[in-house]
């Protein structure tokens, strides 16, 4: 019997969740360590200690989502989340506000298994498109959230944002319960079975060539935001408003891609789909890298390659997302958290090195051609996938 196919918004708001997660505070950052009485350094773990939590916990979701299902595994994340946010709310020592906060991080489910749900009830095409679909309208919670977090923290305080992210878990609790039916049907017999069945991914090529494009993908994302700031202010002298409107060129950019993505699934192969976005995320920010040096040295130019990066990714990370759960179907939870994590770990590492190496007059043309290496080695992966899907 065929799972029961739950509304496209509940997945939408289940990978938005977690987006906003992650980013939706941070125009406080300041704020709180101001309220705490600790250092800027200190309260930063909020970012980069959640980060690193929630790609250890996709590793766990993933299988546990393959033993049990994709439906309890949510409704237990929300229902943490939401109480994990009201400690965040109420905690008025740091290390406890840290300590919940690292809770919080079990929300990542929301985007590990919605990907799952959508490999379960969709072969490898319509999943493709399914969640160029998702990541279309999905992308403005990045654009959104520091906006919100801005307004709530100004006008009502830091502790707004941890209210309304309680809000938003009890919503999504009962929007889950009522709308996600279960879509694993053929659950693993145990859940030491499932760690077991990892070396059957590790052993697959497709499946490295498939984590090594989201990570090239991902990276070139995570290298912008890294170096967008230090490169936007120190070159070009930006306004925060200024910069916020540019950093935000990448997410219009991931949206077109997204959609152009919706459009074309089932009329192209997947396999074109991310060739097209690796080249556009390439050769674009090459290209202006060209044009700067002919002396067209300014900030909207230099976001415009960011654009191009932003399309490539929407037309690249739909197919290799659902690429990669599609090596082994029995296994499609366990691969989205285990590439999701690896994924996490390589653009923490773009963040750090764009952070380090793109300060000085030259950081415009250091932040596009990180971005343009990263997206390369995503471009060489596309070829790689192309050569081991022919083979078999």
């Amino acid at each position: 019997m065929p799972a029961r196919q739950p509304k496209l918004i509940t997945l939408i708001l289940l990978t938005s969740i977690s987006v906003l997660s992650l980013n939706m505070f941070l125009p406080s950052l300041a704020q709180m360590s101001e309220s705490f009485g600790v250092s800027y350094a200190v309260i930063s773990i909020a970012v980069g200690g959640y980060m690193a939590v929630s790609s250890v916990l996709q590793i766990i979701i993933g299988p546990l989502s393959d033993l049990y299902g994709r439906r309890p595994v949510i409704l237990v994340s929300m229902a943490l989340f939401a109480l994990a946010s009201l400690g965040c709310y109420l905690a008025s020592d740091v290390w406890v506000f840290l300590a919940f906060r690292m809770l919080q991080g079990a929300v990542i489910s929301g985007l590990v298994l919605s990907r799952a749900v959508v490999r379960d009830i969709a072969p490898p095409e319509e999943a493709a498109r399914l969640l160029g679909v998702i990541g279309t309208a999905m992308a403005l919670a990045p654009l959104m959230g520091p906006v919100l977090g801005g307004f709530l923290g100004e006008t009502f305080g830091w502790r707004a944002s941890f209210a309304a992210y309680g809000l938003m878990g009890v919503l999504m609790l009962v929007l889950s319960w009522k709308d996600l039916s279960e879509t694993n049907l053929t659950p693993s017999k145990s859940f030491t079975a499932q760690f077991r069945a990892y070396p059957e991914l590790f052993q697959s090529r497709l499946f490295w060539a498939y984590c090594l494009c989201l990570v090239g993908s991902i990276g070139g994302f995570y290298a912008f935001l890294g170096g967008a700031a230090l490169v936007g202010e120190g070159v070009f002298g930006l306004t925060p408003s200024q910069l916020g409107f540019g950093i935000g060129s990448i997410s219009a950019g991931f949206m077109l891609g997204n959609f152009l993505t919706g459009v074309l699934s089932g009329r192209v192969s997947m396999w074109q789909l991310m060739l097209a976005g690796r080249l556009s995320a390439t050769f674009g920010p090459l290209i202006i890298i060209g044009v700067m040096a002919l002396g067209a040295m300014n900030f909207w130019v230099m976001f415009a390659g960011a654009t191009f990066v932003g399309l490539g990714n929407g037309l690249t990370l739909p197919a290799a997302n659902a690429g990669v759960m599609s090596v082994n179907p029995q296994l499609a939870g366990s691969a989205s958290g285990l590439s999701g994590a690896i994924t996490i770990l390589g653009g923490a590492g773009a963040t750090a090195l764009t952070g380090a190496l793109a300060a000085g007059p030259l950081g415009a043309y250091v932040l596009l051609g990180l971005m343009a290496a990263s997206s390369g080695l995503g471009l060489l992966a596309v070829l790689w996938i192309g050569r081991l899907e022919r083979v078999q």
